[in-house]
């Protein structure tokens, strides 16, 4: 098998809610997700998608992935898809760094390699555990009761599992904090999530002030050293996210003592192929995670399905469904929440079939 052209389209996800919000101000209304094609000399298609969450989150952004994919397409075209090792040896020769660019073409290739075998992703990277998989919901940042009437609502829709937008004034995240675990039971688990928005001085604030709740703190400040300071400052569990950006990092973070879980997201890291890697050694290490990506729609949400699905029950702390984030439907036979989980499909590859009246004219193609 051999890839004979590469299209790229652009699809715009409008939120549900109108606009997800976060640390220091920042929000989107409107996602840019970019979504791949590979198309092989057999006449089969390979489906992969990317979705910065904005251009102010990571060193990502919509436009940026699509010229990326067009810097690699050379690269790539007459390589076989389904060789997963040297199709990423090669991106990563061929483009240095930019990760998010290589995420939606690995995701690409790792639907031909089902479709070539018959295989879904799923079972590819090991089997299922576990009938299905538990979701958190991202709570917006928003004044805190109207943030506890979310948690709420999300907790009707079979969540229970909740991260709360931080990182804002260190008062006011402090009554979010307050107002969410006072609604909460026992049964249910409550995250802080910072997104790196405070300084150090700010977060010993928060976290002395919450010490007594039943609450995760993650990633609360930018750089690793400030938050191993926090760390170090309370007897809370902590999660790191933005700082684990691969293998090292996962190692240096490990041998510190720095977390007690990561967020693992597939884009930034570079893809199926390297999330993989890093989910065996996190399984190895006993360092438990949520599984997911930046931001996403229905490609998106089938390959976290599929990683997350194929990890250890105990290993998963949660994973995310995108989909039902937003307006748009890019694809069909993706996951579908039910009581706060989902289900990776048996189907060959991701199990999606794209919709291009939402894709919509290619971009590019190659």
């Amino acid at each position: 098998m051999k890839i004979s052209a590469i299209r790229v389209y652009q699809v715009d996800l409008p939120l549900v809610e109108g606009r997800y919000s976060w640390s220091e101000g920042k929000y989107v209304e409107v996602f840019d997700s970019t979504v791949v094609e590979l198309l092989s000399e057999d006449g089969n298609s390979g489906f992969g998608e990317v979705c910065p969450l904005g251009p102010f989150y990571l060193p990502a952004f919509g436009a940026g992935a699509r010229a990326g994919i067009g810097e690699l397409a050379t690269t790539l075209i007459g390589q076989d898809p389904t060789a997963i090792g040297p199709i990423n040896h090669l991106m990563d020769r061929a483009l240095l760094g930019h990760p998010y660019v290589k995420s939606a073409i690995d995701m690409a290739c790792w639907d031909l390699l089902g479709k070539a075998t018959g295989k879904s992703v799923c079972d590819l990277m090991g089997g299922k555990f576990g009938a299905s998989v538990a979701l958190y919901r991202a709570i917006s940042q928003r004044p805190a009761d109207e943030m506890a009437e979310n948690v709420a609502a999300h907790r009707a829709d079979g969540y229970t599992k909740f991260q709360l937008k931080v990182g804002g004034r260190p008062g006011e995240d402090i009554d979010r904090i307050h107002a969410a675990a006072d609604i909460l039971t026992e049964a249910e688990v409550l995250v802080a999530d910072a997104n790196t928005g405070w300084r150090v001085d700010d977060a010993a604030r928060v976290v002395n002030a919450v010490r007594d709740r039943d609450v995760y703190i993650e990633q609360p400040c930018r750089s690793y050293e400030h938050c191993l300071t926090i760390r170090k400052r309370t007897a809370l569990p902590f999660i790191l996210d933005e700082n684990i950006d691969g293998i090292v990092a996962l190692l240096r973070g490990h041998r510190d003592g720095a977390m007690d879980a990561i967020n693992l997201k597939i884009s930034k890291v570079g893809g199926l192929t390297k999330a993989r890697q890093i989910r065996d050694l996190c399984v190895s290490l006993n360092i438990p995670m949520t599984i997911e990506d930046s931001w996403g729609g229905d490609i998106i949400t089938a390959a976290i399905a599929h990683l997350a699905h194929s990890t250890p029950e105990a290993m998963r702390f949660s994973a995310t469904d995108f989909n039902s984030y937003v307006s748009v439907q890019n694809a069909t036979g993706a996951p579908q929440r039910v009581d706060g989980h989902m289900v990776a499909s048996d189907e060959p590859g991701l199990g999606i079939t794209p919709n291009m009246d939402a894709l919509g004219q290619a971009k590019a193609e190659y």
